[in-house]
């Protein structure tokens, strides 16, 4: 099964470059053109990394950043001419894996986006149960694809419940 990247990036010849780049290398590409779209398929289809820029029209790299950050620790490198330490640490302490600088060889991302999914093995750890997906690293669950919203407490019951695997459970168990 291959692996999804989603590339956030409003510039169109820089989308096209790396979706025919990955693509040629096995992964399955989704774009958006700025980052409330990018957050929207994030949600949606759930992928295994975000290549993620961060001057973009509407909503920010950063501010992207932040939201799939509060909710999910799917991979995420930041691309863009931002190029100073401050800009570099910055970007790192609000929880992107990676940083690098445009311009820049697709050989060397590829290298990054390898390595990187490579070290999180994200997909490893979900669960199967009927026709959901449960994510517990990132508190995702999906449904037939869709992506299903639950709150915390409930996302929390359903993985105690597929995890006892029709055992029962008493009420003390389910409270912990």
């Amino acid at each position: 099964m291959s692996k999804k990247i989603l590339i956030v990036e409003d510039d169109g010849n820089i989308r096209e470059l790396l979706r025919l780049y990955l693509e040629r290398e096995g992964y399955e590409i989704t774009e958006a053109a700025n980052g409330e779209e990018g957050v929207e398929l994030w949600r949606k289809i759930n992928p295994d990394m975000i290549l993620l820029d961060v001057m973009m029209p509407i909503m920010d790299g950063w501010q992207v950043c932040k939201i799939i950050r509060k909710e999910s620790k799917v991979p995420i490198i930041i691309m863009t001419a931002k190029g100073e330490t401050f800009d570099k640490v910055n970007g790192l302490e609000m929880g992107a894996d990676d940083y690098i600088v445009k311009p820049f060889a697709p050989p060397e991302l590829l290298a990054r986006v390898e390595g990187l999914l490579r070290h999180t093995g994200r997909r490893a750890a979900t669960l199967q149960a009927f026709d959901s997906v449960i994510d517990p690293d990132n508190h995702i669950v999906t449904q037939n694809g869709i992506r299903v919203e639950l709150t915390p407490r409930e996302f929390d019951l359903l993985l105690a419940l597929v995890r006892a695997r029709g055992q029962l459970l008493y009420r003390e168990a389910l409270y912990e």
